[in-house]
């Protein structure tokens, strides 16, 4: 007589960030007196989830409703149906103060690092923000903290008493990434996180974020116009169209084989520069130019 083994499978881990049949509708100024006033759909049966430690990119145009996202997910707005659950807590039903405290698990990278510090204020002052709103720790203990994340972005301890201003756009982003990290959040959100900056910058501030999360075991949820930065962040990529989710995958594969035609239009519009077109055209105009020379002194 044979028994039937069985194996026991662990039950999957559930994800950090659970995003379910998300919609939020906005109503229009009434235009007539007689008819109801219009809504906009800016965001329409949105789900998706991103596990602990990984990246996920939202693309989309201007309009897309990536903004909009990003603020429900922080709970700086109310969805007008669906939930945001973070770490299996529905945040848009958590009393004020239990969504105070648990801030300090997801935190913000906005776009423009010139526009999100304010210049009054020191950058110590800037990076403990987070812990101020907390109000648990003695100034001693923000500013032992401030060092800390300073360091661990690439700036100095001596930073903590200058002024925005005296910083460049990609030293005032990282200066935004270490007020995202002071909390040690398990969750971060960056809107945009380089679009402001150089592209010789874009890359450095793109691989401190990959570092800090291979250190801190960080989750991003990365909202982008550009594939590239998307591609060389992120684990998987949803593509936002009209408020709807049209398509999603691993980078590589969706902007290689995109199947929506908005995605294809999205891709489509990426400058491509073909292998050897640069080096063929340098070696045309220098053949002219020898050309050119040997006509002259014949």
């Amino acid at each position: 007589m044979t028994h039937a083994t069985h194996t026991a499978v662990a039950p999957a881990a559930a994800p950090l960030l659970q995003v379910t049949d998300l919609v939020r509708e906005y109503t229009l100024p009434r235009e007539h007196l007689f008819r109801p006033p219009g809504k906009v759909h800016a965001l329409n049966g949105v789900n998706f989830s991103i596990a602990a430690g990984r990246s996920l990119g939202i693309v989309g145009e201007s309009g897309s409703g990536k903004s909009t996202l990003a603020r429900l997910v922080m709970a700086l707005d109310a969805p007008t149906s669906g939930t945001v659950e973070l770490l299996g807590r529905n945040l848009h039903q958590l009393p004020a103060e239990e969504l105070r405290q648990a801030r300090r698990d997801f935190q913000m990278v906005f776009q423009d690092p010139y526009g999100s510090l304010d210049p009054r204020q020191t950058v110590e002052r800037i990076v403990t923000e987070p812990l101020q709103a907390q109000g648990q720790t003695t100034r001693a203990e923000q500013r032992e903290q401030a060092a800390q994340v300073l360091s661990q972005v690439g700036l100095r301890t001596n930073d903590l008493g200058k002024y925005p201003h005296e910083f460049s756009g990609g030293q005032r982003q990282r200066i935004a990434i270490a007020r995202a990290l002071i909390t040690r959040p398990r969750l971060i959100v960056a809107d945009e996180p380089v679009s402001a900056l150089d592209v010789s910058v874009q890359a450095q501030v793109l691989n401190l974020m990959q570092d800090l999360q291979q250190q801190f075991g960080i989750t991003y949820m990365l909202i982008s116009h550009d594939l590239a930065v998307v591609n060389h962040l992120c684990d998987e990529v949803v593509v936002l169209y009209q408020g709807r989710i049209v398509e999603r995958g691993a980078p590589a594969e969706l902007f290689r084989n995109a199947q929506h035609p908005y995605t294809q239009s999205l891709v489509g519009a990426v400058p491509q520069v073909q292998p050897g077109r640069a080096r063929a055209r340098r070696a045309a105009a220098a053949a002219a130019a020898v050309a050119a020379a040997t006509a002259k002194t014949a």
